[in-house]
């Protein structure tokens, strides 16, 4: 631990530099100033960005959380293998198939984005809930029905407490994923930061393409720190490795 805490600062110290350097030298070719000339672009696609990864994200979570505490409850585990193959086709299928295959359904816009993107996002929420709630130590589940708790406060009380770090692991994964494919969601009508990065590379346009790509980026470190920060705060101390 003491090692990891001398490292880590020369490392973030190293970092800032190189990412000073590299806004120092962007700024010197005039790309900066070509970027910003796109704010109020940023601006509005970032919204539809953010809306469309948000809504997208919930829905997965909605579904997949569920069905992977459903998957391991004994009375439906010998069917969870054929359930996990019909979730991984979201992952199977390219993602620019699964949005043609919403858009002819579904039509042109945000509705078949969003479908592309629950499908695309549910995988590893599902897989990590299963995970969890697997490698919860069977002593403590059998603890806590000799003290007499319902199958409702088992899973309440021990499993899901026990479970949540490697759960929340599964949606840091996943919505940083989300995050990084919503640009796509342009291809089809449904708005987003893809919009200035397809425009940048059909018309060759770098400072455009960077007005896109790095708002994406910057939105997914956000989103990865923030469910970072819920993995370390809000999960106790005595199932916590980070702390």
């Amino acid at each position: 631990m003491a090692l990891t805490s001398a490292l880590g600062t020369p490392l973030r110290l190293l970092l800032l530099a190189l990412v000073f350097a590299c806004g120092a030298y962007l700024q010197a070719q005039g790309t900066l100033a070509a970027v910003f000339s796109h704010w109020e672009d940023v601006v509005y696609l970032s919204r539809q960005h953010v809306t469309l990864a948000a809504i997208s994200g919930a829905i997965a979570i909605a579904i997949g959380l569920p069905l992977g505490i459903v998957l391991t409850r004994p009375a439906v585990r010998p069917y969870a293998n054929i359930v996990m193959q019909v979730v991984n086709l979201g992952t199977t299928i390219p993602t620019l198939a699964i949005l043609a295959l919403a858009m002819s359904v579904l039509g042109i816009g945000a509705p078949s984005a969003i479908f592309g993107l629950v499908a695309l996002t549910l995988l590893p929420i599902v897989l990590n809930t299963i995970a969890g709630l697997r490698m919860v130590p069977e002593h403590l589940v059998e603890a806590a029905r000799g003290m007499g708790m319902t199958p409702g406060q088992v899973l309440f009380r021990v499993e899901l407490p026990n479970a949540m770090f490697v759960i929340l692991a599964g949606l840091r994964t996943a919505l940083a994923i989300n995050v990084g494919t919503v640009p796509l969601a342009f291809l089809i009508g449904g708005g987003g930061l893809g919009e200035l990065i397809f425009s940048g590379i059909d018309l060759m346009e770098p400072s455009t393409l960077l007005a896109g790509a790095i708002p994406t980026a910057l939105i997914a470190i956000l989103v990865d720190f923030l469910v970072g920060q819920g993995q370390f705060w809000l999960i106790p101390r005595g199932v916590n490795p980070l702390r």
